[in-house]
């Protein structure tokens, strides 16, 4: 845990829940050892769907839709998602859930290597989850910000590791050391880039929140080039 586990608990027991055909998805992934967005990443889902009211989502990372189907129970009814799985075996439990489950058609799944799907995609998108493999972040990270509409909302899972994400590469063990690296590398990129306003959160296993400002790049290099003012 990366926050205190009662208050986090306390937290959690505020949340008044959710429909309950997600509950059982939930519990057959904790069931079965699926990966499976936390309480407290729902809940910030949730307030960031009522806030921003995205009309296109993007998700990459759709293990067996759980996040997908709790996005477009609680986005607004126009909206579309995509979401990208390559684990055949996960992608067949996906695709029951949304047939089960999307009656709309609001969600369209895609087979396939992300970093490959990614290029063929045009955008933009309002709002985008990243939940797949956190060694791979930094790599989509190019394609994800080209298809990022300006002034929407790139959401990032799981970036603090556990609380690993701040030990020295020598305290973790050797297995977890290219992917401790590449998340930092990824965290610095999305607080360091000048088109990118960021914020880390201790939410879950710790969230990411970035947005891609308009005219920021312009902004930030007039101030840089005023300086002090001649008297």
């Amino acid at each position: 845990m990366i926050t205190d586990e009662r208050m986090s608990a306390f937290i959690d027991s505020l949340d008044r829940g959710n429909a309950l055909f997600l509950d059982e998805i939930e519990k057959y992934a904790v069931e079965n050892q699926v990966p499976v967005i936390r309480r407290s990443m729902q809940s910030l889902l949730k307030f960031l769907l009522a806030l921003s009211k995205p009309r296109n989502i993007l998700e990459v990372g759709t293990a067996i839709g759980f996040s997908a189907l709790l996005m477009s129970e609680y986005a607004p009814a126009d909206c579309h998602i995509t979401t990208i799985e390559k684990y055949e075996k996960r992608i067949s439990i996906a695709r029951e859930n949304f047939r089960k489950h999307d009656g709309a058609g609001r969600i369209t799944l895609l087979e396939g290597d992300a970093a490959e799907i990614l290029k063929e995609l045009s955008g933009p998108y309002d709002l985008i989850f990243m939940d797949a493999a956190k060694g791979q972040y930094i790599h989509f990270l190019p394609e994800v910000l080209r298809l990022l509409e300006t002034g929407g909302i790139l959401v990032s899972d799981n970036v603090l590791q556990e609380g690993s994400i701040v030990e020295s590469r020598f305290a973790v063990p050797r297995r977890d050391r290219t992917i401790h690296a590449r998340m930092r590398e990824y965290l610095y990129q999305l607080k360091h880039m000048p088109e990118l306003e960021t914020v880390v959160l201790p939410v879950g296993d710790g969230a990411a929140l970035t947005t891609k400002a308009e005219g920021r790049q312009g902004r930030e290099e007039c101030g840089s080039a005023g300086g002090k003012t001649e008297e």
